[in-house]
């Protein structure tokens, strides 16, 4: 089989190796799509701080079962899967606790362990979600990121009812403004400094979008929710200055959840955190709820994905689909990869 082999920044190989050769309690995926995501950028960028060279990539996948070892018995061929793309101990207190996604040796597939990125991939059952047959493999591969949006709203509880802002409508940002809404958030506000995506996101459910290279957050926050401002809000950027607005311009004793990676150290207006005695949450990833519950608002139509997939590349094209990224990156929301064109 063909496997892609990015062996130092920028610069992606395809070898042919051996098809992987089951081993008890595994099934082995034909890969089909593969999303590209911004830690994935920076990998291509040499710049991720956790990521040595070579490293195959892939954790935003779709595929569909093709051989079962004789121990797994809850899955069958042909069933169409995602992949949960996190490698745990299963034995530090996160994971003996039920919060793995935490885990004291945790590695990811694409990152500090091997990707999808091959034509088929030999992955532990427990790693596999199945997806209904109606979704398009297109679909299926966008679940891991939608899962990251259902656990960052979940990090807060409820959010019925809630009034809720938005920092950054990137992929992430815009599903969570759809994830909220879905969830039953009564108005939701949207930022960013591109007027494309806002654009974007107004069509996929936000009520207020604001550009804030044109008009001052904090105002618009006022004028949007009045006195009372925001219940929540959520920084999907991930630097100073929009931690910053959050901060600077949140009511007294609301909440404040970082899911963006800052790049660097962080310089935050601590101060007035305290002083306004403001919950600062934060949140990592995901668990098997977040995608099963992501899996839910798809299917329930609740959740659009396709007004996000913005371009698509063969399996070969890795490093043009990069170059397309680099070159449009206002307007590329999610690159997919075309790993098996089509289900044959």
């Amino acid at each position: 089989m063909l496997q892609s082999v990015m062996v130092s920044p920028g610069k992606i190989e395809f070898r042919e190796v051996e098809k992987p050769v089951l081993k008890p309690g595994q099934v082995l995926v034909k890969i089909m799509r593969i999303g590209i995501c911004g830690s994935d950028i920076h990998v291509n960028h040499g710049k991720h701080p956790f990521t040595k060279y070579p490293v195959t990539q892939g954790h935003e996948v779709s595929g569909k079962i093709v051989e079962v070892a004789e121990d797994v018995k809850h899955l069958k061929v042909g069933q169409k899967v995602t992949i949960e793309p996190q490698v745990v101990c299963g034995k530090c207190y996160p994971c003996r606790t039920g919060k793995y996604n935490l885990c004291e040796e945790l590695k990811v597939m694409g990152f500090q362990t091997t990707g999808a990125g091959s034509e088929f991939f030999a992955v532990d059952a427990g790693k596999v979600t199945p997806v209904p047959d109606s979704f398009s493999y297109d679909e299926a591969a966008m679940i891991e990121p939608l899962a990251v949006t259902v656990h960052a709203a979940n990090r807060v509880g409820d959010v019925k009812d809630k009034d809720v802002v938005v920092i950054g409508v990137g992929p992430i940002g815009n599903l969570l403004v759809q994830t909220l809404k879905a969830k039953g958030a009564r108005r939701v506000m949207a930022t960013d400094i591109s007027d494309y995506r806002l654009e974007l996101a107004k069509k996929c459910g936000a009520d207020f979008i604001v550009n804030t290279a044109k008009k001052d957050f904090g105002e618009a926050m006022l004028q949007c929710f009045g006195p009372d401002k925001a219940d929540i809000i959520y920084d999907c950027a991930g630097n100073d200055v929009t931690m910053g607005q959050a901060i600077r311009h949140s009511r007294k004793g609301s909440i404040i959840v970082l899911v963006a990676v800052f790049d660097k150290m962080a310089t935050v207006d601590l101060a007035t955190l305290n002083d306004k005695e403001l919950d600062l949450n934060t949140s990592m990833m995901y668990r098997h709820e977040d995608y099963l519950e992501a899996i839910k608002l798809v299917e329930e139509g609740k959740v659009r994905l396709e007004p996000l997939m913005s371009r698509h590349f063969a399996f070969r094209d890795w490093e043009k689909a990069y170059e397309y990224i680099d070159n449009n990156r206002e307007k590329s929301m999610k690159v997919l990869i075309d790993v098996h064109s089509s289900d044959t």
